[in-house]
C-alpha cells in the first residue's frame, strides 16, 4: 500500500522536461523555481566558504566568456554570475539559474580563451539541461521513504546530503557532479553546441579534454572531478564524432 501511495504521489507530482540540443524527455519531481531557488541559496554559501579570487584580469576574463555562452543559452530568466575561485582543485560547475565558478586549478589547464569556453559549456550546459534537478528526481523517486521537496528555501534535512551530491556541492571543495555517464556525454554535446553558437572553435573541446587525458595518463587526473566521468578516449571520440553535425551557421 505504501509503495502504490509513493508512486501515485510521484506520477502527480512529478512533470515532463525536455533537454535543449537535444530533445531528449525527463522526468522530474523537482520544479524549475524550486531548483533555481536551491542555486541561490547554494551560491551564498560557496561564496561565503570559499576564498574569491583577487586576479581582477582573470575574473573579467572568465565573465566575459560566460556572458557570451550565456547570451546564446535562451536563458535570459537565469541571474548569470561568473567567479573565479582561488582553489587547485581542478574543477568548475554551474548551480541553478545560472550561478558559475571556476576554480583557478582547471584554469591552468586550459590554454586559450576557446578551451575555458569548452568548459563553461559544459557545466552550463549541465544547468540548462537540468541535470541536477534530474538526479535528485531520480534518488527520490528510488528512495520509497523521501518526499517532495516542501520549499525551495527551507530544505528539510533529510533531502540535504541528496541536494549536494545532485549539484555537486560540498562543505568547503564544492566538487562536481558525479553526474552519470549520459549526463556527461550530453553535456559534451549541449556545450560543443553552445561555445560554437557563441563564437568560440569547437575543436578547442577535443584539445582541452586531451590534456586532461594526458593528466589522466601521468596519474595526477583529480578522481574528484574525473571518478564518474566518461572514459578520457570515449569522451574525446563522442566529441569528435559530434563536431561535424553542428549546423552549417551560427
Amino acid at each position: 500500500m505504501k509503495v502504490k501511495s509513493f508512486v501515485l504521489a510521484g506520477l502527480i507530482l512529478s512533470g515532463c522536461a525536455t533537454t535543449p540540443v537535444t530533445n531528449r524527455s525527463q522526468f522530474m519531481m523537482v520544479s524549475p523555481q524550486e531548483e533555481m531557488t536551491m542555486g541561490a541559496t547554494e551560491a551564498q554559501k560557496v561564496v561565503q566558504t570559499s576564498k574569491i579570487s583577487t586576479d581582477r584580469v582573470l575574473q573579467e576574463r572568465i565573465k566575459r566568456i560566460g556572458k557570451k555562452i550565456a547570451a546564446i543559452s535562451g536563458r535570459d530568466d537565469f541571474a548569470w554570475e561568473f567567479t573565479v575561485i582561488d582553489d587547485a582543485t581542478p574543477n568548475a560547475f554551474c548551480l541553478p539559474g545560472g550561478k558559475v565558478f571556476f576554480y583557478t586549478g582547471i584554469l591552468k589547464i586550459t590554454e586559450n580563451d576557446d578551451q575555458i569556453a569548452a568548459v563553461m559549456g559544459h557545466e552550463i550546459a549541465h544547468a540548462l539541461a537540468r541535470h541536477g534537478a534530474e538526479r535528485m528526481s531520480m534518488q527520490m523517486a528510488s528512495n520509497l521513504g523521501a518526499q517532495v521537496l516542501a520549499t525551495a528555501l527551507n530544505i528539510p534535512a533529510q533531502y540535504q546530503n541528496l541536494y549536494s551530491q545532485a549539484y555537486g556541492i560540498t562543505s568547503q571543495v564544492g566538487l562536481i557532479l558525479p553526474y552519470s555517464r549520459k549526463f556527461e556525454h550530453e553535456a559534451d554535446q549541449i556545450g560543443v553546441y553552445l561555445m560554437w553558437k557563441a563564437g568560440y572553435e569547437p575543436r578547442q573541446a577535443l584539445r582541452f579534454w586531451e590534456n586532461m587525458a594526458r593528466l589522466s595518463g601521468s596519474g595526477q587526473k583529480p578522481p574528484a572531478f574525473l571518478s564518474t566521468h566518461p572514459a578520457d578516449n570515449a569522451r574525446i571520440q563522442e566529441i569528435r564524432n559530434y563536431i561535424p553535425h553542428l549546423p552549417a551557421q551560427r
